[in-house]
């Protein structure tokens, strides 16, 4: 006798996944394999997502953490998420071959403070400690031009030199309403700060936390489908919580399962961070109508155009 499989309706956010800087990161390695051949140096994974990173490897690619690990007559890419300067140097200073692959919506952020820096401003930076991004815009200026705040409690003891002349910008993979809470703090304490000409939190972080707080309230658990060291995915869990979400779970992949998350479950939640493969959403769809009578919603917030051009050197 066939059993009898339990309903379970899946929400599936749009947009989801790669956003076009994780694209254009991809392609470039991509490209350059195709261009010199393999093997081909990234310094640092080239996106947050370790399914992106090992499919590379097979094609050629070689990981490392820094430039020294580079023999000195192969090309290397710089990942995603931005170098400080002192790496493009180095790059040239050994005369290797060398792309960029910096998200422009990261570039930008580096081209303000360099801005604010030459008009003599004191900047601070929003973002998290330790991460890649973070790194990259601080090493833009001279080590103690850009002071890192990551919480409201940071922003009201934050003590500038001069009250009138600050600026901030921030790391582009935040939680939306936390880095309100943070600029608002500074706005109030400090009315006269700079803030950024158009939003540094890019498009595309900003539109995948709109689609899950769409969705999280109706969601009895939210599965986000990213990487441990994905900023971006780890915020989408927050956002989803916050939102209303009874549970939410960060998995790499529909193997990070616990089934027995899904006990009392009849809505799921399904998202992926901006650096997760779309073969891996529908790797877990099919898990869970292995076990589950499922019917897929899509729910659509906005639709994504966004192309990055490749570097002239690939194009």
């Amino acid at each position: 006798m066939t059993q009898i499989k339990p309903q379970l309706t899946i929400l599936l956010a749009a947009p989801r996944g790669f956003c076009a800087g994780v694209d254009r990161a991809i392609q470039i390695v991509e490209e350059a394999l195709t261009k010199w051949g393999p093997p081909v140096y990234v310094r640092h994974e080239i996106v947050h997502n370790a399914h992106v990173v090992q499919r590379l490897e097979r094609l050629g690619a070689v990981f490392v953490d820094e430039l020294d690990e580079c023999p000195g007559d192969r090309p290397v890419i710089f990942s995603a998420h931005g170098v400080p300067k002192s790496v493009p140097a180095e790059a040239e200073a050994r005369e290797m071959i060398y792309v960029d692959a910096t998200c422009p919506l990261v570039s930008k952020v580096h081209v303000e403070a360099e801005r604010h820096y030459r008009a003599g401003r004191e900047i601070i930076l929003i973002g998290h400690a330790g991460h890649p991004e973070v790194a990259g815009t601080m090493g833009q200026l001279p080590e103690g031009a850009i002071t890192l705040v990551e919480t409201e409690e940071d922003a009201r003891v934050f003590s500038p030199q001069d009250p009138d002349n600050i600026a901030f910008v921030t790391q582009t993979t935040l939680s939306v309403d936390d880095t309100a809470g943070i600029v608002g703090v500074l706005r109030e304490r400090f009315p006269a700060i700079a803030a950024p000409h158009k939003e540094d939190i890019c498009y595309a972080t900003t539109n995948r936390q709109e689609a899950v707080k769409a969705m999280a309230a109706e969601s009895d658990l939210f599965l986000v489908i990213g990487a441990e060291n994905s900023s971006n995915s780890k915020r989408l869990v927050e956002v989803a919580e916050r939102a209303g979400a009874r549970t939410a779970r960060l998995v790499a992949s529909a193997a990070d399962i616990d089934w027995n998350w899904f006990e009392g479950v009849t809505t799921l939640g399904l998202t992926a961070g901006a650096s997760a493969p779309e073969d891996l959403v529908q790797e877990l769809i099919d898990a869970c109508a292995a076990r589950f009578d499922t019917r897929v919603e899509e729910v659509a917030t906005t639709r994504e155009d966004v192309v990055f051009k490749l570097p002239r050197v690939l194009a």
